[in-house]
């Protein structure tokens, strides 16, 4: 069976209210393409209605399930749904990424040169037609600042969830990345450096939703850990030429 040429990795965790409307969306924007593609959704052991408002969508080929067992976490789910999927390109699409799917083709322009696009509210191009709260914003700042620092991370919107990687930098990256918590899009960037792939970040349009289940103030403590763990991870690996592939296979670094 020829692999197709585009995977959507969409983690979930109670979207009940607004997968049914959204899946059919992401495939209409799809079919615009005119690429072969596939929908992995990762349902993160959602304890409302998602799953069964999901099963009427799906047909086991353009548009699959895969359920954690329990809740683990969203680096656990777009881990799981990166190396499940089978496209030359990945993307990883946030359920409320909708506003930003018309965005795609500018992330498809850029892996023609390098191997991981990087969706940012910030660069040049953005589009933002809603912020996000301004106390939550007063405590983003300094921890997108902190997660630079320590990771030596270039990138500004790290944690924007919205990235396209070539099969190769995602099977590399993926098979080595730990972390299980939303922190994870720290040490996939670190360690797609370190393994020497090529990193470009593209001004998208994006827009928040209200009502999102992540509270950042709650959640900062243990963020700052796992923040460090993923610098230790990043520093595990030996350092490969900026622009040069991971030679190592990467199931076998994972095992």
């Amino acid at each position: 069976m020829t692999p197709p040429s585009l995977s959507v990795v969409v983690p979930v965790f109670n979207e009940e209210p607004g997968i049914s409307a959204f899946v059919p969306a992401l495939r209409e924007r799809l079919d615009a393409l005119g690429r072969s593609y596939e929908v992995v959704v990762v349902d993160n052991a959602s304890t409302d209605g998602t799953v069964a408002v999901l099963e009427p969508l799906l047909d086991g080929a353009s548009v699959r399930l895969l359920r954690n067992d329990a809740n683990r976490g969203k680096g656990f789910s777009v881990r799981r749904g990166m190396l499940d999927a089978s496209g030359d390109l990945r993307l990883m699409c946030d359920a409320d990424c909708g506003v930003s799917l018309g965005s795609l083709p500018e992330l498809l322009d850029a892996v023609d040169e390098v191997d991981v696009a990087i969706g940012s509210r910030v660069q040049r191009g953005a589009e933002v037609a809603r912020q996000q709260p301004l106390r939550r914003r007063l405590v983003g700042w300094p921890f997108i600042a902190l997660t630079r620092g320590l990771m030596r991370e270039p990138a500004h919107d790290v944690y924007c969830g919205f990235k396209l990687w070539r099969a190769p930098a995602a099977e590399a990256v993926f098979a080595r990345q730990r972390l299980e918590g939303w922190v994870f899009d720290a040490e996939a960037l670190g360690l797609a450096r370190r393994l020497g792939f090529r990193v470009r970040e593209v001004g998208i349009a994006w827009a928040d939703r209200e009502g999102s289940k992540l509270s950042i103030p709650r959640v900062l403590v243990p963020a700052v850990r796992e923040l460090l763990a993923a610098r230790r991870s990043v520093r595990s690996q030996p350092r490969v030429r900026a622009g040069v592939a991971a030679e190592a296979s990467p199931r076998q670094a994972s095992g």
